[in-house]
Order: structure tokens, then sequence, then C-alpha cells
């Protein structure tokens, strides 16, 4: 018996880790009515510090300190579809109302459920693109949103319970 079940947990912790490679990434808008639905590929989410150095004096010694931080922008990915619809009428209304937003990034399952989050302040869209039309290939459209943004890290990268 107790074979048996850790032969079911086995494979339901191999099934597991292979649907939890299953990553969506969602878009959470504060004070908005805007679900811009979830997205298949995340890039750019980075911070960089500038190194900063300084020589007292005739010394030969270098100190070096962290600098000024600069976060990259953020582009979301995934195949144009019914949420596409929704996306251009949130950037119908941002270009009206150009004050920056918050809100935040989340990490999600293959079940929906988050697993990490990271709070963006003040940030826009800077730009969104569909790639080219083939109805000869293959492959489905894919839909670019790109996000400028002034930083995540006051509130970290947490890893939700």
């Amino acid at each position: 018996m107790i074979s048996a079940a850790k032969s079911v947990g086995k494979r339901l912790e191999m099934l597991t880790g292979q649907v939890g490679m299953s990553h969506r990434y969602v878009i959470d808008i504060d004070k908005s009515t805007y679900d811009l639905g979830s997205w298949s590929k995340a890039a750019g989410l980075g911070v960089k510090w500038s190194k900063e150095s300084h020589r007292p004096g005739r010394t030969t010694h270098e100190t070096i300190v962290p600098g000024n931080v600069s976060y990259s922008d953020i582009a979301l990915s995934r195949a144009a579809g019914a949420e596409s619809g929704r996306v251009q009428g949130w950037l119908v209304s941002v270009t009206r109302d150009r004050r920056p937003l918050t809100g935040a990034i989340y990490m999600v399952d293959f079940l929906g459920m988050p697993i990490i989050k990271w709070q963006l302040k003040e940030f826009f869209p800077i730009g969104w693109r569909l790639s080219e039309f083939d109805s000869s290939g293959s492959r489905p459209a894919i839909e670019t949103l790109e996000l400028a943004h002034a930083g995540f890290l006051e509130a970290e990268a947490r890893l939700l319970p």
C-alpha cells in the first residue's frame, strides 16, 4: 500500500513539474477595469546598476559602489486572439489619459494561480505590434506589448504563499 502511494506521489510530482513549466504572465493594473488576459512570454524584466568609482587623493586604490538604478523595458508576447481587442481598448484609454499607471505582473501556473509578483511603479505602454500575417504558414500572428516602468524593487519580487 505504501509503495503504491509513493508511486502515485512520484507520478504526480513528475506531472506537476512538467505542467509547472507552463507559466503565463498576467498584468494587473490598479484602478482599471481592463483585463488584458494572460501572456505566454515575458522579456526584459530586469534591473541594472551603474558602477561608480572613487579614488581618494593620490592613492592607487579604487573604491567602487553601486550607482544609479535603471530598469529595462518589459515586452509581453502571445498569439493574437480575442484578448487583443481588449488591449486595443486599453491603449486608447491610456492615450486619452496620459497618467502613469501602477500595478503588477504576476507569473501564474497552469491553473492560473500566482507564483511570483513584481509590483510596478509608474508604468505605461511604449509600444504594441503584431507580427506579419501569413495565411500560408502554420504560425499564429504574435502580439507584443511593450511597457516602460520606474521600477519594481521597493516591493521586490515575492514568492506568493
